[in-house]
């Protein structure tokens, strides 16, 4: 694919000016706004602008304390992936046996789902489907001349060691879409749509994939009424999903979930056990799945290859995860920076390839610490500075177009969409989100009327104030840089 430079029209908005002094008293200014906040009264702030061209410091506010970064995190992730994978990259699935099928069609063995870390076996744009890719590697195997599998069906994802939360990920998260467990087997993007709805007098609950994978124990009572108050419960490690609370007959309420799938492996397994079975493949053995753990090796693959799907290039894949902000993506990719480069494609060997990778930056453990790839985990820890260096890292970096062309766009797109109000000028920024409980952060590139490119970061944390307030302050001090 061609890339076309996107430096020329960010330079196209503003004028085109020779650099001059810096703003009189910008960082001064931005001092006052935050001082001004009722928002910021009680929190922490952290503020840090540069020249992208020459480093040149505008503004440095708490710039070499550490904040929780949230996922300003997935910043360091895709900087990582994309100068070590490179744009063009592509993940592989699998399906393999140890043995062709007979003149019968007789699978002797097991047949394999092996994993490549692919985070996109998700719907297919053409039909909504989200277990299409599923549907389609099931296609494969039939093509090959499979009529009966005499083992099991086995979801494999031993590409990755098997450590499905990083660490200080809660309870609560791994209940949820955001907080999908990481596998390199992920099937719609290890989540399952469940919506309640009144009908006839009574809740029906439906399933998108319409899989039987949990069991749902239904307590919600439909009346005329009625609030719309459903609740939802789903222990860690378990499979029963409860549901109580009160739906409104007339009119009919309703709503939905989105829950993480407790263990990928063995979803997809399920899945294509009942792809095969429904185009009339017999299944001796049941859907089991296979992990690896710390102490183990990735085992040698399977001899015979019945079915391969590979993904789109890794630029697409960034390019989602960045313009959306996508754990599960994050997550995948920083493991298989470490599998791509020869180590175990574990949590622990990815984040050392990514310290190596931050150091050749300039960046180093003081200033930077990451437990996840996502942000996610409160226990990142990151100065607004390094976030800068990095920024001005992939500045230099051959990949600089495309790497700006993988962040939200102000008031445009992806986390950005609905920012900055409306204003014209919060087109001027590319930058990434981030987002937790009492922490959120915006870093990346502003084409400032007054002083060209400048890459900036934004962190505030320990706030106890409605988020929608904190991030308007980011906002204006953004725009603030613009000028």
């Amino acid at each position: 694919m061609r890339w076309v430079s996107l430096l020329p029209l960010l330079a196209a908005a503003v004028p085109a000016i020779a650099a001059g002094p810096a703003p009189p008293g910008l960082e001064r200014r931005i001092e006052r706004m935050i001082d001004a906040s009722p928002v910021a009264e009680r929190s922490f702030w952290g503020v840090m602008a540069a020249e992208a061209a020459s480093g040149k410091t505008l503004v440095a506010i708490n710039a070499h304390r550490l904040f929780t970064p949230a996922s300003n995190t997935k910043l360091f992730t895709t900087a990582l992936a994309l100068e070590e994978l490179g744009p063009a990259y592509r993940f592989e699935t699998r399906i393999t046996s140890d043995s062709a099928p007979d003149a019968t069609g007789r699978l002797a063995g097991d047949l394999r789902l092996a994993g490549g870390g692919d985070p996109t076996l998700a719907a297919h744009t053409a039909t909504g489907n989200p277990l299409q890719a599923i549907e389609d590697l099931a296609d494969q195997v039939v093509r090959a001349g499979v009529r009966r599998i005499e083992g099991d069906v086995i979801g494999d994802d031993t590409a990755f060691v098997w450590e499905p939360y990083p660490e200080g990920w809660s309870q609560d998260d791994t209940v949820w879409d955001y907080g999908a467990p990481v596998s390199a087997l992920a099937v719609n993007d290890d989540t399952v749509a469940l919506r309640v709805r009144a009908a006839g007098g009574r809740a029906l609950v439906t399933l998108s994939p319409p899989l039987e994978y949990y069991a749902i124990d239904n307590l919600v009572r439909v009346g005329p009424h009625l609030d719309n108050k459903v609740h939802i419960e789903r222990l860690p490690g378990s499979r029963q999903v409860r549901l109580w609370g009160t739906l409104r007959a007339d009119p009919p309420g309703g709503t939905q979930f989105l829950l993480a799938i407790d263990d990928p492996a063995l979803y997809a397994a399920c899945a294509l056990a009942d792809a095969l079975t429904r185009r009339g493949v017999a299944i001796a053995g049941r859907p089991v799945a296979r992990h690896r753990y710390p102490s183990q090796r990735e085992g040698a693959p399977d001899a015979v290859v019945l079915a391969r799907r590979s993904s789109a290039e890794t630029v697409e894949l960034l390019r989602t995860m960045d313009k959306v902000s996508q754990n599960l993506y994050a997550e995948m990719f920083l493991r298989e920076v470490a599998r791509a480069l020869g180590q175990s494609g574990s949590r622990t060997a990815a984040l050392e390839e990514q310290r190596r990778f931050l150091a050749g930056a300039g960046i180093h453990g003081e200033e930077a610490s990451f437990v996840d790839g996502s942000g996610l985990s409160g226990s990142n820890l990151v100065t607004p500075e390094a976030v800068v260096k990095l920024l001005r890292y992939m500045y230099r970096s051959k990949h600089r177009d495309v790497w700006i062309s993988l962040l939200p766009v102000g008031g445009e797109d992806g986390t950005l969409a609905a920012r900055f109000d409306g204003q014209p000028a919060g087109r001027l920024v590319h930058a990434k989100t981030g987002t937790l409980t009492h922490d959120s952060a915006l870093s990346g590139y502003v084409a400032s009327r007054s002083r060209g490119m400048l890459v900036f970061s934004i962190l505030a944390g320990n706030y106890n104030a409605p988020a929608a307030e904190v991030r308007a302050l980011i906002d204006r001090i953004a725009l603030a840089l613009a000028e």
